[in-house]
Order: C-alpha cells, then structure tokens, then sequence
C-alpha cells in the first residue's frame, strides 16, 4: 500500500509541476483527486487491511491527500498570479503616448450667425434690445398697425397663450416677429433710436425645407431727423456685403407690411443653384431674407414720437436663411434634428 502511495505522490507531483493554464490544472484534479482517482481507490481498499496496517496506511493516505490538495492550490495562486501580470501587461498605458483627443464644444450654427449679426450692426451704430417671448396682443399686432380685423393677422398663424381676460378676450401669445419689440422701444425710448432686436419667435404652421414653427429674428429700427429709404438701402447694402462678402447679388422689390410705408423685401441669389433656380428658392433664383420700408406713421404715433418730425426705417431678418444662403444647405430643418455630423462642421 505505502508503495503504491508513493508511486501516486511521484506521478502526481510531477505532472503538477509542469501545468500552466486552468484546464489542465482542473483534469489534474480530477485525475489524482476525483472520486476515480488511485488514491480515492486507495482509500476504499484500506478495509481489506489488517488494523496495524490499516492505521499505517490510513495515516499515510490522508497525508498525501493533504499534500495534493495543498499544491492543487499553491498552483491555483501561481496561475491567477500570472493571468493578472499578463492583464497588467496588456492594459498599461504607455504614458510617452499624446493624450487622447476629446470633441470640443461650440456654439451652435444659428448662434454664431446671431452674434455676427449682432457684431455687424453694433459696429453701425445701432443698440441690441431683446424682447419678451410671451406677448401682448397690442405690442404684436395692434401697435404696429395691425387691428383685429386685418387680414395679416391670418397669415401669421398665432400660438395664443391660455389665457382669459375679464373681457372675454385672450390678448397673449407666443410672439409672431420680434417687430413686437419695436413697439416697445418706440415708447420707451427717445429718438435719435438705432436698435436691433433679436430673438425667437413662433408660427403655428406646417414643418418643411425652409419654414419651421420656432425660428429666429433680427429686427432693426431707426429714427432720427431727416431719415430716407436711401437711409435703409445703405444700412442693408452694408450688411449685406459683410455678411456675404462684396460679390453677393442683392435684389429689392416693392412689398407690403402693415408697420411700413413704403414697404420692401430684399433677396440675395441663391447660393445653392447659383441664381438657375432649385427646390430651396422655389425656382426663382432668388431667397428673400429681409422685409423692410419707412416705418408706418401711425406706429411712430402709437410710440409717441411725432412722424412730422422724424423719419424712421424698420426692417426685419429671417436668420436660418442666412447660414443657409451662406453654406448652401437646402432644408432648415437640419439646424434643429441635433445631428452632430452636421452641426460640427460650424
């Protein structure tokens, strides 16, 4: 019996010596020290002994399970210590290395233009004056010439606000065009005035390439002794060749607002199609930017300044357009869909 322990200590430890991974420690274990294994049959065979050789050979038996056992975990140890050292390894970081670059944050593309605008007419002279959101029915239409029985109330498709006066009436609303803020400046400031007024403003109508429900605005207002549309004209001439450079064509033709008299729209040719007519400028060649004339004199008499006296020019700035005439991109939603793609290359 001792001899045959002996023979399965040598055999065992040998073998054990000479494993360096997981699976073949685990077929040691079951080899030497599984339910089949020669010292479990060792064991088993020990009731056809004497008791003297029992004792002895029991005793013998144990130890070496003892023995097996021990360095089946000392291995177990030697193993794990050297899968960590290899994940070590493989994980350092060589810190000869540059850093990893990290994406930086910017301002978003309708942003810059805003602030260019802004830095554009700040350098003509001309005060930044922001506005309220929510508005009242007065400063957004009927101060500025647009009763409640005027057709161009339809067409600017009004949030309006739930709210009920005492009256019946419900005079708030999501601002239409920040000209509401021209209403406000024209009683609380004295003339000579310059301002611009930026801000967003919100039409209820459907979602395409160039309209959307919330979009931005530049307005500017202007009065002072002896103003004239030659005035205006070179306001925007001069805005115009700073913001699309000097070769940029510009076109102004009559048209109506109820704030203005006489009134304007000016265009820029299309950057897209280069004048030829494409799906964002309707085929015409052209995209209108701008409304703009000599302030209505009954708005300048609503604000309490005297028309006989001064002369004023408005106008006012859909700002999405501009980037898109600047960099040709066709469909105004692409400002708002949050698509990193596009909005990194501003």
């Amino acid at each position: 019996m001792q001899q045959k322990l002996d023979e399965i200590r040598s055999e065992a430890l040998n073998q054990l010596k000479g494993i360096d991974n997981s699976r073949d420690l685990e077929s040691w274990r079951v080899k030497y020290l599984g339910k089949k294994s020669p010292l479990t049959s060792a064991l088993r065979s020990l009731s056809a002994l004497s008791i003297e050789e029992r004792k002895s050979a029991g005793a013998g038996a144990n130890r070496l399970k003892t023995l097996l056992e021990e360095g089946l975990k000392q291995k177990e140890q030697e193993l794990q210590q050297k899968r960590l050292a290899a994940e070590s390894a493989s994980e350092a970081i060589d810190i000869t290395l540059p850093g990893r670059p990290y994406p930086a944050g910017r301002t978003h593309p309708i942003t810059q233009t805003l602030e260019e605008i802004c830095d554009i007419f700040y350098s003509m002279g001309f005060q930044i004056k922001p506005g309220p959101d929510v508005e009242w029915d007065y400063y957004n239409f009927e101060a500025l010439n647009i009763p409640a029985e005027h057709p161009a109330r339809d067409t600017m498709s009004s949030s309006w606000i739930d709210f009920t006066a005492a009256d019946g009436t419900r005079p708030m609303l999501l601002r239409t065009h920040t000209t509401s803020v021209t209403a406000h400046t024209a009683k609380e400031m004295e003339p000579p005035i310059r301002v611009i007024e930026p801000g967003r403003v919100y039409r209820y109508e459907a979602t395409d390439a160039t309209h959307i429900p919330m979009f931005y605005q530049v307005d500017g207002f202007a009065v002072d002794v002896g103003i004239t549309m030659a005035d205006l004209k070179g306001t925007l001439y001069e805005f115009a060749r700073r913001f699309f450079g000097k070769d940029r064509k510009v076109r102004f033709r009559v048209d109506f607002f109820p704030f203005v008299e006489p009134g304007v729209e000016m265009a820029i040719e299309c950057l897209a199609c280069a004048g030829a007519g494409c799906r964002l400028c309707s085929n015409s060649g052209w995209i209108e930017i701008l409304g703009a004339g000599m302030t209505h004199p009954r708005v300048l008499e609503l604000g309490g300044i005297d028309p006989e006296k001064y002369g004023s020019f408005a106008f006012g700035i859909g700002i999405e357009r501009l980037p898109m005439l600047r960099y040709g991109i066709d469909d105004i939603r692409q400002f708002y869909a949050n698509d990193l793609r596009f909005l990194r290359q501003f």
